[in-house]
C-alpha cells in the first residue's frame, strides 16, 4: 500500500525515512555486515575443517610407516646413507600397501630384518600381516610388528591392547623384534591429532606401559624429530626405556629428539628396491639378534 492511498495515507512520515536518513542507515548496515564477514568466514572455515576431519573416510591401506613424512618434511626419498662401521644391517618395513612381498629378492639384497604393519587405531588389521610376517621369517629374517597410531580415536591403552591382540606380541625366540609404535603426522587432519603436548606425552606413556605389561618389552618408538618437537614439546621422557626408530630421508640421521643419545633404527628412504621403505639398524647383526632376544 502506497503512502498516498488507503489507511494511514495522511500520517506524517518519520524523519528516518528521508533519503538522507535512509542513506545513512544503509551505510551503517553495510559497514556492520562488512565488519562481521571476516569473523563469520573464520568461524565457517573452522567448522568446515572440523567437519571434514570428522567425516574424512578412513584409508588405512594408505597409512604406513612414513606415509605422511615426505609431504610434511620433504627430504630426498632416494637418499643413500653414508657408510658407517656400526650400521651394517639392512631392513625393510611393509604393510598391505606392498601386497605380496618378494622376500627372496630382498634377502639377496642383504636385507636381514623386517617390520610388518599389524594394526591401526582399534579398527584395522593388515590382511596381509600373517603372510608378510611369516614370509620374512621363513626366509631367515628377524621380524617384528608395528602399530600405526591414531591418538584422537581412542586411548593409548586401548590401542596397545588391540595391537598386542592382533600381531603385536613378542617372544624371546631370537627372531622376534620388539613391538613398535608408529607415531607420526595425522593422515586425516591436524598433525598432532588435536592433542596438547602434555596430552600426547600421556597417550604415548599409556601405550608404552600397556605394551610393556602385555609383552615384557618397551616398544620401539618410530617418529621424526620435527614431529616430536611439535607434538610432544620435545619430551625427553622416553629415551631411557624406548629404543628410537628415526625417520629422515637424507644421507645422515641428523638431530635426534630429546632424551635419546642415539637411534636404534633409521628409515633413510621410501624409494628403496623391491618394497620402497628401507632402514639401517645402528649396529651389527649380532647386536640386532641381541635386541630380538631382549
Amino acid at each position: 500500500m502506497s503512502a498516498q492511498t488507503g489507511k494511514g495515507a495522511h500520517r506524517k512520515r518519520p524523519a528516518l525515512r528521508s533519503p538522507y536518513a535512509m542513506g545513512g542507515l544503509a551505510l551503517a548496515v553495510a559497514a556492520s555486515l562488512a565488519s562481521s564477514v571476516p569473523a563469520m568466514a573464520s568461524t565457517t572455515e573452522a567448522y568446515e575443517a572440523d567437519t571434514a576431519q570428522a567425516q574424512a573416510p578412513a584409508h588405512p591401506e594408505r597409512d604406513w610407516m612414513g606415509s605422511t613424512i615426505a609431504e610434511h618434511e620433504g627430504g630426498d626419498p632416494e637418499a643413500v646413507p653414508k657408510a658407517t662401521v656400526a650400521a651394517t644391517v639392512e631392513g625393510v618395513d611393509v604393510s598391505n600397501h606392498q601386497g605380496t612381498v618378494n622376500w627372496t629378492s630382498l634377502w639377496n639384497k642383504n636385507v636381514r630384518f623386517a617390520y610388518v604393519k599389524a594394526t591401526e587405531s582399534t579398527t584395522y588389521k593388515n590382511p596381509k600381516f600373517a603372510s608378510q610376517y611369516n614370509g620374512s621369517a621363513n626366509k631367515g629374517m628377524i621380524r617384528g610388528a608395528y602399530h600405526f597410531a591414531l591418538p584422537n580415536k581412542s586411548s593409548g591403552t586401548a590401542q596397545a591392547d588391540y595391537f598386542v591382540n592382533n600381531g603385536g606380541r613378542w617372544s624371546a625366540d631370537g627372531k622376534t623384534l620388539p613391538p613398535v609404535l608408529d607415531i607420526e603426522y595425522n593422515p586425516y587432519g591436524a598433525s598432532c591429532y588435536g592433542k596438547t603436548k602434555a596430552q600426547m606425552v600421556t597417550w604415548i606413556k599409556d601405550f608404552s606401559a600397556r605394551v610393556k605389561k602385555r609383552t615384557g618389552r618397551d616398544p620401539v618408538i618410530y617418529t621424526t624429530t620435527s614431529w616430536w618437537k611439535s607434538c610432544t614439546g620435545n619430551s625427553g621422557a622416553f629415551g631411557a626405556k624406548n629404543p628410537l626408530w628415526l625417520a629422515r630421508y637424507a644421507s645422515t640421521p641428523g638431530a635426534l629428539p630429546a632424551g635419546w643419545k642415539t637411534h636404534t633404527i633409521w628409515q633413510y628412504t621410501s624409494s628403496g628396491p623391491v618394497v620402497g621403505d628401507h632402514n639401517k639398524f645402528n649396529g651389527s647383526l649380532t647386536r640386532l639378534k641381541a635386541l630380538a632376544k631382549g
